[in-house]
């Protein structure tokens, strides 16, 4: 099952530096989990002025219960750097 998330960081002060310390195990866990096929893509949410505010994760688990498995392990989540978690179910398109 294909969901969307999208994921705003919290707004207390130190969490980007949160976010660049926890950046490269975070990026290490989602480059091997697309090549697993379980993150389809994402990228970092921008603010106005270039800096990373969140995240969008494309995704495709089995189902909830395994995405909110990864949620859990996921260190952006563990470390308080996403504060808002939106889950979005959808269906991809089959590109040709």
């Amino acid at each position: 099952m294909h969901f969307a998330l999208i994921c705003r960081d919290s707004k207390e002060a130190g969490t980007l530096e949160k976010r660049l310390a926890a950046r490269d195990e975070h990026l290490e866990r989602i480059h091997s989990m697309k090549a697993e096929g379980t993150i389809v893509d994402g990228g970092a949410i921008l603010d106005e002025t270039g800096e990373m505010v969140g995240s969008i994760v494309l995704c495709d688990f089995p189902d909830r219960a395994a995405l909110d498995a990864y949620l859990e392990s996921e260190i952006y989540a563990r470390e308080g750097v996403w504060k808002d978690i939106e889950i979005l179910p959808f269906k991809r398109v089959a590109w040709r």
